[in-house]
């Protein structure tokens, strides 16, 4: 049973791997737009408006797109100095804790207000508040509920795993945890 959620754990990192290394091409982009604009802005004496609001617009997507590959890739920001003295087992109960009572109500919570936020700035058509700034407001602020349903995703492939560990630790499931341990070896010891 435990094997069929974590199949499922990998199917959601998958996707998850996947847009956020959409994101992360996206940085190509925005390197050549602002090599772009320094260069026309110090050199021609030319600014775009367009030209930065792309710039800002390239950043929200990138983080946003990475947020929840990060996360997966265990390579967001943590209290490792307080984290790191505690066994698996209690690491896994406070990562699941975390992700019930913080990660899910949030990304919830962003993605309900997201889509009204989406959704108001499509009907009303919104543009830049800029005279010749980017059109299609709508298209930037989608990336705020697809960036926290990637990271909601993430989270809960992340619970699914450390759900999985503690299932196979207190079970004494030897042969699965070894293969659990291969696969993600943060759950080993490190004393």
């Amino acid at each position: 049973m435990l094997n069929k959620i974590l199949y499922i754990s990998h199917a959601l990192e998958a996707i998850v791997k996947f847009f956020g290394k959409i994101g992360a091409w996206l940085s190509i982009p925005l390197i050549f737009i602002i090599i772009f604009d320094i260069i026309t802005r110090r050199f021609f004496i030319l600014g775009s408006t367009k030209i930065q609001e792309m710039e800002w617009h390239l950043h929200t997507a990138i983080f946003l797109l990475a947020l929840g590959f990060a996360y997966v890739k265990n390579s967001h920001v943590r209290i490792e100095i307080i984290r790191e003295k505690y066994s698996p087992i209690l690491k896994s109960i406070f990562e699941i804790l975390g992700i019930l009572f913080f990660l899910v109500p949030y990304t919830f919570m962003i993605i309900y207000y997201g889509f009204d936020f989406v959704s108001r700035s499509y009907n009303l058509n919104e543009v830049s508040s800029a005279l010749t700034g980017l059109s299609h407001r709508w298209i930037i602020k989608s990336f705020i509920p697809l960036g926290m349903i990637l990271l909601f995703l993430a989270g809960f492939s992340i619970l699914i795993k450390n759900i999985a560990y503690l299932g196979f630790k207190f079970k004494k499931d030897k042969q699965n945890l070894k293969i659990l341990l291969e696969k993600h070896p943060e759950f080993k010891e490190t004393k």
